[in-house]
């Protein structure tokens, strides 16, 4: 089954092709000459994900999914969250948001460092939207952690690893990922209902 994915992230596109599996050919907005940024001006990730989904839908008519991630930390009130992207400036420059996310929390000693990342996907498929949401529990770390992956992955500590970040893993995130999760959620509703 041929999906387009609307992102530009080739980080989540690869993660996606990888999570789906074989029976899924993956095409990006780019490869159908849609070069523009996709609006995303929602005030949650739900608004986003349907967002970006309708966008790339009314441009080409095909079967596409977007997916919008935040990041949500307890003692920033649910912060970086929707803005997770753009945390620290307008571009997708995760280091500054890094370093803005550790600046941030250091004002904060003392509290727990627990978050979540959460992931919503939404699909137009034959005329119809369908949402599907995925989340991960665990905390923040207090500096960068491993090379793997890609966003805020360096400083993120999953609950159900060992210790890690998902920057340490190499193998085995898309298995307790937000995105994976809703990801999975997807494969298993194309798979009835596709």
């Amino acid at each position: 089954m041929e999906l387009i994915f609307a992102t530009s992230n080739k980080g989540k596109l690869r993660e996606a092709s990888e999570i789906l599996g074989e029976g899924y050919r993956l095409l990006c907005p780019a490869d159908l000459g849609i070069t523009e940024e996709i609006p995303e001006t929602g005030d949650t990730l739900e608004a986003n994900s349907l967002q970006k989904a309708r966008y790339v839908f009314e441009k080409c008519g095909r079967d596409c999914f977007a997916d919008d991630t935040g990041l949500e930390v307890d003692a920033l009130g649910g912060a970086p969250g929707v803005h997770s992207a753009r945390y620290a400036t307008d571009g997708h420059d995760f280091e500054a948001n890094i370093d803005k996310l550790l600046a941030e929390l250091g004002k904060h000693p003392g509290e727990p460092r627990t978050a979540r990342f959460r992931c919503v996907v939404t699909l137009i498929h034959k005329g119809g939207t369908h949402t599907f949401e995925g989340k991960v529990e665990g905390r923040i770390a207090t500096e960068r952690r491993g090379n793997e992956g890609f966003g805020y992955d360096s400083v993120f500590i999953p609950d159900e690893l060992d210790g890690s970040t998902f920057g340490e893993v190499h193998e085995g995130k898309n298995l307790i990922s937000h995105r994976g999760r809703s990801l999975r959620a997807l494969a298993r509703w194309l798979k009835e209902n596709g």
